[in-house]
């Protein structure tokens, strides 16, 4: 197996459970023009996910999870992805419909010229989130990790009436035989309490995050309420160069008008993701929002 790229040449991915600021995060890392974007390769669905053009390998679960036991079916298709090889007659066989098309031309140029100039790769992936360690340390990848607070979180899903299904990462072995705390999460298969099954997700995921080396864990609501400090200190990690360039970039995107940010979720644009021009500090000023006062008090006695 050959070594990871190392220093400049490093992908970066940015995960976090849904919902925790990823996209936010990527789009503010590769507004220096350093990186192409790369949005949730992981998704199950399509779009964004589904399209072997920017990953040549079938994912059936969200959180798929990568190891070194599973390593041969994830690593090539990885290594072209990061390599920014974009596999257009893949794509093509694939999916025909014009927005297919034209994210086909977006993805297919954005990594061409990409790869031409040198830039590098930046995958946005939640679904990545519990694979986290083994993009570090298999791809080389500067990890970022968003943590959201748990309370904002779950009242972001329970707003979206968002659930995750738990027999999605229990059916997967080699994900419960590396993460045993998931096996608490068994006795919720088939729940329909939103609101627990959510903080059980958070808490088991910052468990995991805390304990994989190579990972940065970067709280979503600093970022949120100093952007240009914490990203600055961000583009250190992902071996970025600050600019005024990317610093006139973040503060336009983070001091933005908020007539949006009561809705807070729309998708956009050819890479569907949520990001959109805000200020950024709108978001601490309400965070339980949607959540009764004695659901955010079971979060927090959950998540403690």
């Amino acid at each position: 197996m050959s070594e990871p790229p190392a220093g400049d040449a490093a992908p970066v991915l940015v995960t976090g459970l849904p919902r925790s600021g990823t996209s936010w995060t990527g789009k503010m890392l590769a507004a220096g023009r350093d990186l192409v974007y790369v949005n949730e390769p992981l998704n199950p669905q399509h779009p964004p996910g589904r399209c072997p053009g920017v990953l040549r390998a079938s994912v059936t679960h969200r959180f798929q999870y990568i190891c070194d036991d599973n390593a041969a079916d994830w690593l090539p298709a990885f290594r072209d992805t990061v390599a920014l090889r974009y596999r257009w007659l893949s794509e093509l066989r694939a999916n025909h419909s014009p927005y297919d098309l034209a994210r086909l031309l977006r993805y297919g140029t954005a990594f061409t010229l990409g790869r031409l100039t040198g830039r590098r790769a930046l995958l946005d992936d939640p679904f990545a989130v519990l694979s986290a360690g083994w993009f570090a340390a298999r791809l080389g990848c500067r990890v970022i990790a968003l943590v959201r607070d748990p309370v904002s979180f779950v009242a972001s899903w329970q707003r979206l009436g968002w659930t995750v299904y738990f027999h999605e990462l229990l059916e997967q072995p080699l994900l419960v035989r590396d993460h045993p705390e998931l096996l608490e999460l068994r006795a919720l298969v088939g729940s329909q309490d939103r609101v627990l099954k959510a903080a059980l997700l958070w808490r088991a995921t910052r468990t995991i995050l805390e304990r994989t080396p190579g990972v940065l864990v970067t709280s979503y609501e600093s970022l949120a309420a100093d952007p240009l400090t914490g990203f600055r200190r961000l583009y250190d990690h992902a071996g970025l160069t600050w600019t005024p360039l990317a610093a006139r970039r973040i503060t336009r995107a983070c001091t933005g008008p908020s007539s949006r940010a009561r809705t807070g979720f729309a998708w956009s644009g050819l890479s569907r993701t949520a990001f959109h021009r805000m200020d950024s500090r709108h978001v601490l000023s309400d965070p339980a929002r949607g959540l009764s006062p004695e659901d955010a008090a079971r979060v927090r006695a959950l998540t403690t």
